[in-house]
């Protein structure tokens, strides 16, 4: 069945003007497809990685060793997403790979939901992998971000990483929070 372009057109959240290819610091938050909580469980306010956790884990810590131009700083694993800072370091030209958009300019505003996307995708095809579930969907569509415009955000954001695990009960993204 097709689907109705006018009913599903998503709004995008990113800034229609801005060049996610620029230096800065941007917060990121990726959720799991159907908010399923399978890259562990928090044990005594702590998260304890699932081996799909420690997959996600294992390509997020290589997002730098793949994008010379970027960085990683504080990141935080939870049951069913993923919190982390991505530094870029540098302007880049153009980022080949995808026909669209087609202009160099509007290809370099894109650095950031380049390097969330192949995160993404390698992620999901070894976790699919592991789970015998070839094309399955692993990850929510999209992801959020939040531009770090100065050192307090830098350091209350590192905080709310930091204290992510110990904050779950509370959280809108446990599914199990209404039981505790």
């Amino acid at each position: 069945m097709k689907q109705n372009p006018i009913l599903h057109r998503r709004k995008s959240i990113r800034l229609k003007e801005y060049d996610y290819s620029q230096p800065g610091e941007y917060f990121v938050t990726i959720c799991m497809y159907g908010r399923d909580c399978i890259l562990g469980e928090i044990i005594r306010e702590a998260m304890k990685l699932s081996p799909f956790g420690e997959i996600v884990e294992k390509y997020w810590e290589q997002i730098s060793k793949y994008s010379q131009d970027v960085e990683l700083d504080e990141y935080i694993i939870m049951p069913n997403h993923i919190h982390g800072i991505v530094v870029l370091t540098e302007p880049v030209g153009a980022i080949h790979g995808s026909p669209l958009p087609t202009t160099r300019q509007q290809r370099r505003k894109m650095k950031l939901s380049k390097i969330i996307g192949r995160f993404k995708m390698i992620a999901a095809k070894e976790i699919n992998l592991l789970r015998s579930m070839p094309g399955k969907s692993v990850w929510q569509r999209g992801y959020y971000e939040h531009i770090i415009r100065s050192e307090k955000d830098l350091n209350n954001i590192r905080d709310y990483i930091i204290n992510n695990p110990f904050k779950w009960a509370l959280d809108e993204e446990n599914p199990l929070k209404e039981n505790l």
